[in-house]
């Protein structure tokens, strides 16, 4: 199993987020909702909760390369948004796999706020390069 160097994706520290556990079969992180990933009515952008759960199935993805691969990359992403999360509140994620293959894996991803509610659910199919 490749070593996860955080400086691999310094995107995640630009969104705050946080992996709490970066294992082959589960994924976890978690951030606090700032102004900076926020929309109108001070609630977290759509697209920041999609990069976070993004972020979360390349980190499974990249644990889960065969021998010999080198990276992946999101081939396609679909997410269902189920309610806001406000500006200060923190969202935790989990990643799991659905499929693992030789030349693609697909991740499903749940984000949860404080209170254990379900934010969004991404499911993503990752690209073996």
């Amino acid at each position: 199993m490749p070593d996860l160097d955080p400086d691999l994706m310094p995107f995640t520290r630009k969104l705050g987020l946080t992996v709490t556990r970066s294992e082959k079969d589960k994924v976890a992180a978690e951030l606090t909702v700032t102004e900076d990933v926020c929309t109108t009515g001070r609630i977290m952008h759509g697209g920041a909760i999609m990069a976070f759960a993004d972020s979360l199935g390349a980190i499974g993805a990249y644990l889960n390369l065969p021998e010999g691969a080198k990276a992946t990359t999101t081939i396609e992403s679909k997410t269902n948004f189920m309610r806001a999360a406000p500006i200060g509140s923190k969202v935790t994620a989990e990643c799991v796999p659905v499929h693992l293959g030789r030349r693609m894996s697909v991740w499903q991803t749940t984000l949860t706020n404080d209170a254990g509610k379900t934010i969004a659910m991404v499911t993503q199919s990752q690209m073996v390069l």
